[in-house]
């Protein structure tokens, strides 16, 4: 299944993305007089019997009702919306590292970013004025579904709800500044995330998908997940020894190569206003936002 936030005068409303549409949740539920998750983080907490209850709902709602939106007329909210962490995996593909000319991590390299950092398919991003070096980074997220806590490497992937498109935006100049590179990371929108919430079991093996990314319609990223150094369930297992994973939690899983830095210095063309990117992951969609100059 996929669900998606969609913003109905101002606030944010959970639909399912099917074949006949989108269907607004609470307006089909309040026509069937039944009960649904009214949000996406109630979807992810109830788990299956949610989706259950969500499948059942767009079965059931005729051809003609009003709770069938078009999706090109949507204005998107981030996919899951509240998160309690945000926590990323860098360097994680191992043509990326070698891109960069990194050498291959013995752990994961963890960082984070925080709830600002959300941004919605089809939002304008603003480029900070504090950076001359926006750079794209498609990666795959993984959502969380069930708390978390030291679990083991074949266990970890039954904690999991589903998996999302997502773009690291890093600011190179400020991520390297020092050795630390949180700096660059936690922009306001630097984490556009979605457009959908696509469930484990529709998704299916989350070390085997095609991802990409476009840059004003010209490919600079073509990979596969599989080409990770580190796998989902190793990256799950790994968080939840250090930290208590929960329901809505979000990690990105790093980014394969094609990224501005990964360029000659002479070839490195960063990230302008009226650019626009796409991210695309088999089974889960294309995320797309353009980008403007910050207002002085």
């Amino acid at each position: 299944m996929k669900l998606l936030t969609f913003i109905r005068q101002g606030t944010p409303a959970i639909g399912v993305k099917t074949e006949r549409g989108v269907l607004d949740v609470a307006t089909a539920a309040a026509a069937a007089g039944r009960e649904a998750p009214s949000s996406v983080m109630e979807a992810i907490a109830q788990g299956a019997s949610a989706i259950a209850a969500l499948a059942d709902l767009a079965a059931a709602a005729p051809a003609d009702s009003s709770a069938w939106l078009r999706e090109d007329e949507l204005e998107f909210g981030p996919c899951v919306t509240e998160p309690r962490k945000i926590v990323c995996v860098g360097l994680n593909y191992r043509k990326h590292a070698e891109e960069t000319k990194a050498s291959i991590p013995e752990y994961p390299i963890l960082f984070n970013k925080f709830h600002n950092s959300l941004a919605a398919h089809g939002q304008e991003i603003v480029i900070p004025q504090t950076t001359d070096r926006l750079d794209y980074e498609a990666e795959l997220a993984i959502v969380m579904g069930r708390k978390a806590k030291s679990v083991p490497r074949e266990q970890a992937l039954d904690h999991v709800f589903g998996y999302a498109c997502a773009n690291d935006l890093s600011a190179r100049d400020l991520q390297l500044r020092t050795t630390q590179w949180m700096l660059g990371k936690i922009g306001d929108g630097f984490c556009p995330l979605g457009p959908y919430v696509v469930t484990a079991d529709e998704a299916g093996d989350p070390n085997a998908l095609a991802i990409r990314t476009f840059v004003n319609g010209e490919q600079r990223q073509n990979s596969n997940t599989s080409d990770m150094i580190f796998r989902c369930d190793e990256i799950v297992s790994y968080i939840s020894r250090h930290l208590t994973l929960e329901p809505g939690d979000i990690i990105l899983t790093g980014t394969p190569e094609g990224v501005v830095l990964g360029y000659p210095k002479e070839k490195r063309v960063y990230l302008k206003p009226g650019d626009v990117v796409t991210i695309e992951i088999e089974r889960l969609g294309s995320l797309t936002n353009r980008f403007a100059a910050e207002e002085a």
